[in-house]
């Protein structure tokens, strides 16, 4: 059971400074695509190269995320969250001062993801979740993920607008400095696993019997290999988008508005998923919203490529974009309760990170060799159906512990 010390209403003041340190965590890391062309075209790098990079940082967003959730579960929010600001700040300046692909590599790649691991989502969710009861956790995850769309929004002009002005190096310096303003706003999260409103007191599990635990649960197996798709297609439609637009001969102002279009309309997609997620089947939204990806991806890719469709196709990608996170961490709280799930969303995140990597990596790969990237998009488009599958038969109920009573 839950231990419930606050009975009414919302954190807000805790919610609201989640939401901007998701917005602050993730507009950044979704602009990064606005800097591919302009970094090769003075360096002299090819698509490969920055692929690698962006790929790498996606990778270590995810590996570091279960971690870092592990230490925020034990160690505190806020400390894990004044660790990301440091490392997300300096992994932007070496990616502004990089003269190798090396640097860009630990920079842009390795110390920007482990920034972004330590202050995404799932830390912030798993901080809600200790402190807002079980019904509403769907509505507060659809805030926080909302959140981090509306910085999507946010710092695509502004991004776009400070290479403009200033360069790209020096628009990834700004960028760095803002980082700084992470661990004020943390205050409101300090706290850990065992002081929140809400935390599951029904068993005392170390690490490695909820990892067991977890594991040997199909329906969280299922859950986990499913979000690996939806890392593959957001992460390659985000740093290579527009590119692709520049390739298909639209002015860059196009992909200007597509990510903005994706960041804004993927707020609305959070917030319907999570209140839906509080009246309707979980896993069935899922399944739908997998399926929409693909139908809405083969769509784009048959119909005629135009300044028109491109709008359109952002719009409807934006509505489910990351629509499926607040879905998938309320059910992994669900399942296990909130004493680990920082630990557990972590995990979950990572197989998200995997799909993030494959699809970055082989977009730049496949495109220097092949000088398209149709057929990531088709990867796209199947693998859509294969996380439907995998979605459909998961059931939305908490494992079952003998002796004990089921978490919510």
């Amino acid at each position: 059971m839950e231990r419930a010390v606050q009975k009414t209403g919302l954190p807000w003041l805790m919610i609201s400074a989640g939401c901007l340190i998701a917005a602050l965590t993730f507009g950044p890391r979704s602009a990064m695509g606005f800097f591919q062309l302009p970094m090769l075209a003075d360096t002299g790098w090819d698509r490969t190269t920055f692929a690698v990079a962006m790929a790498l940082q996606n990778l270590c967003w995810g590996f570091g995320q279960p971690i870092f959730g592990a230490i925020a579960d034990r160690f505190g929010t806020w400390r894990v969250l004044f660790l990301a600001a440091i490392m997300y700040a300096a992994g932007l300046y070496m990616m502004a001062v990089a003269d190798a692909p090396i640097w860009l590599h630990i920079g842009g790649g390795v110390l920007i993801g482990l920034g972004v691991g330590a202050a995404s989502f799932g830390i912030i969710l798993a901080a809600f979740a200790r402190n807002v009861p079980a019904e509403k956790r769907p509505l507060a995850f659809g805030l926080g993920t909302a959140a981090g769309s509306a910085g999507m929004f946010v710092f695509a002009p502004i991004t776009q607008g400070l290479i403009d002005a200033v360069g790209w190096s020096d628009a990834l310096v700004y960028l760095a400095i803002a980082m700084l303003l992470i661990p004020v706003l943390a205050v409101a999260l300090r706290g850990n696993a065992k002081s929140g409103a809400y935390t599951t007191t029904d068993v005392e599990q170390t690490v490695r019997e909820a990892l067991r635990e977890a594991f040997g649960h199909y329906d969280y197996v299922l859950l986990t290999v499913g979000f690996f798709v939806c890392g593959f297609q957001v992460a390659f439609i985000g740093t290579h988008f527009p590119a692709y637009i520049s390739d298909i001969g639209l002015d860059a102002s196009y992909a200007v508005a597509a990510v903005a279009l994706i960041g804004f309309f993927n707020i609305i997609g959070s917030l319907a998923a999570g209140m839906l997620g509080q009246r309707h089947s979980k896993p069935m939204l899922l399944v739908g919203l997998y399926l929409g990806r693909s139908v809405s991806l083969t769509l784009f890719l048959l119909l005629p490529q135009t300044g028109a469709s491109i709008i359109i196709f952002s719009i409807v990608i934006g509505l489910l974009w990351l629509s499926t996170v607040p879905l998938t961490n309320a059910l992994v709280a669900i399942m296990f309760g909130t004493r680990h799930l920082g630990m557990l969303g972590g995990i979950v995140f990572f197989s998200h990170q995997i799909g993030s990597f494959l699809g970055v990596w082989l977009g730049g790969y496949l495109y220097d060799r092949m000088g398209t990237y149709d057929p990531v998009w088709w990867m796209a488009v199947a693998l859509g159906i294969f996380a439907a599958v995998m979605n459909w038969p998961i059931h939305e109920k908490a494992v079952e512990r003998p002796g004990a009573v089921p978490a919510e």
